[in-house]
């Protein structure tokens, strides 16, 4: 079995492969990478972008998983998975309120878009909470994964120590899954998309 993964940025390469090599091992993994995909769609994907993002898709063996949650609507008509749809099904399961942050102004609506439908899969409704990190983004842009993820962690730490009702924690980015191997003690599940989207991938 072969799955394809979809980047827009080289970082999320080796986090990827050692989540495969724990979850599936013997299974074939593709990663493809193209940085300037999520350049381009800051201002909206163009029907230009749309037809390489499609390319993309039907040229891949197996499953294919798109790990940019900007593109995720875009692939996702291609015939892709969205490596956040796990995510937010777990989330809908666990039922809100939810606090849903995210690294990129265009995050937000396909983010949000994805937890509605998948909380209205589940019939239910839940109060979503954003949290943006926008000011935080130009670390995980110079590589610096160590400082993304402890601001990041530390943010989210902060708004649970408030007292505010939380039902469960979304990252919204597969760049910001480091920082919920930081919150584990918290007391409130943190979800982060990675291992869920492979093992569902595995199973599709």
């Amino acid at each position: 079995m072969r799955v394809t993964l979809l980047h827009t940025a080289e970082g999320h390469r080796a986090r990827f492969e050692a989540l495969w090599a724990r979850v599936s091992p013997g299974a074939e993994l593709r990663q493809v990478v193209r940085e300037d995909w999520l350049a381009r769609a800051q201002g909206g994907v163009s029907a230009e972008l749309e037809t390489e993002i499609a390319d993309a898709v039907a040229g891949a063996e197996g499953v294919v998983i798109c790990t940019c949650t900007t593109l995720g609507p875009a692939a996702e008509t291609a015939g892709a998975m969205r490596v956040d749809w796990p995510m937010m099904r777990e989330a809908a399961r666990i039922g809100g309120p939810v606090l849903l942050v995210y690294g990129l102004e265009s995050t937000w609506g396909p983010s949000l878009g994805l937890l509605e439908r998948a909380l209205a899969a589940e019939g239910c409704e839940a109060v979503v909470h954003p949290m943006p990190m926008m000011r935080f983004w130009p670390l995980f842009e110079a590589g610096e994964t160590e400082a993304f993820d402890a601001v990041v962690a530390g943010e989210v730490r902060q708004v649970i120590g408030s007292g505010r009702e939380i039902g469960c924690v979304v990252l919204a980015q597969v760049s910001m899954a480091g920082a919920a191997e930081l919150l584990g003690d918290v007391g409130v599940p943190v979800l982060a998309s990675p291992e869920l989207a492979l093992k569902a991938g595995l199973e599709a």
